[in-house]
């Protein structure tokens, strides 16, 4: 029976960035969380969502004849940009590439695949192995097989002098921290990794837009609450031409049946003023800087900082409203 790829191990968000006994932690890159897999010279790099990866980076490919046979590794898609910066606009623009596009964009702007996790050794599934061996395993296949570009081994630290030193590493590219328990097998689809941000950003859905879909003003941005509704959580401040730019060919005016049909919009929190709104299909995920501040139904009272698309993500990978 032919080997599959499993789902990914999956985190949940924790408030403080403490190492607690017992666990394992490892710097969170800001870039796209991949699978891959090598067996008889075929390659497979499948996102989070189950996309099919390898078209768009050819260099993953290519490298991938440094690794053992039957071998898959988890970890994230990242590209540099030449201060040592992480580059996600530009993982983002690979995405749509392909064919002699995507081999000049791989020229260009290379990804690298971080590798945090073992799943398959030479034929052996590696995922009931307990983190502490599966990492030990893994950085001796970098150390064997001199493993170099694109491959690159992600971090790992028991020391939390260590954590609070990666901490600092935001102005490269570095999100936050992953926790994992080390006596823990890798559980596919399952939240049992911990994950802190550094930063005040989260996700949620766009709904409806002033302006146009085309050239959107702000943002209106929904999150699905315990009753499986989409509901209003904030808006955007004005997106500067750049940010708007962003969005380009991403949004969609809405079909029947939308949501928000008939709602109105206030122009800010406690205000009466009312928006002029179009509505869009709730498909886009975005990444927003917000305030703590928020009403009993869990908006936001300040206006978010749109950050970035998440083509990445789909609305259900967004968390719910969390009301007060």
């Amino acid at each position: 029976m032919t080997w599959t790829l499993p789902e990914p191990m999956l985190s949940t968000p924790v408030p403080t960035p403490v190492l607690r006994p017992g666990w394992a932690a490892e710097p969170k890159w800001d870039g796209f969380r991949a699978l891959v897999s090598v067996e008889a010279g075929r390659v497979v790099l499948r996102s989070r969502r189950g996309t099919e990866m390898i078209p768009a980076f050819p260099e993953i490919e290519e490298g991938a004849a440094q690794l053992p046979d039957a071998t898959a590794l988890d970890g994230e898609l990242v590209v540099w940009d030449a201060a040592g910066r992480l580059a996600f606009e530009r993982l983002q623009n690979r995405l749509q590439r392909r064919g002699t596009g995507a081999a000049r964009a791989a020229g260009d702007w290379p990804a690298h695949f971080v590798a945090f996790d073992l799943l398959r050794l030479s034929g052996t599934v590696t995922t009931a192995w307990l983190y502490r061996r599966r990492r030990a395993v893994l950085k001796s296949v970098f150390a064997a097989r001199r493993l170099s570009a694109p491959w690159t081994l992600c971090p790992s630290t028991t020391d939390p002098d260590t954590v609070r030193k990666w901490l600092t590493w935001t102005a490269v590219g570095m999100e936050g921290i992953l926790f994992k328990r080390l006596d823990d097998a890798y559980h596919p689809s399952a939240r049992g990794w911990h994950k802190y941000k550094s930063h005040e950003t989260t996700e949620a859905i766009v709904g409806a837009v002033t302006g146009s879909p085309v050239a959107p003003h702000t943002l209106l941005l929904g999150r699905y609450d315990d009753d499986g509704q989409l509901r209003y959580t904030g808006r955007t401040t004005n997106l500067t031409q750049a940010a708007s730019g962003t969005l380009t060919g991403l949004l969609t005016l809405a079909r029947r049946g939308h949501p928000w049909t008939g709602w109105s919009f206030s122009a800010g929190w406690g205000s009466r003023e009312t928006l002029d709104v179009t509505l869009v299909e709730p498909e886009l995920v975005v990444e927003v800087g917000v305030d703590v501040a928020r009403d009993a139904s869990g908006r936001w009272r300040h206006p978010a900082r749109l950050h970035r698309p998440r083509t990445d993500l789909s609305p259900t990978d967004v968390p719910g409203l969390s009301p007060h």
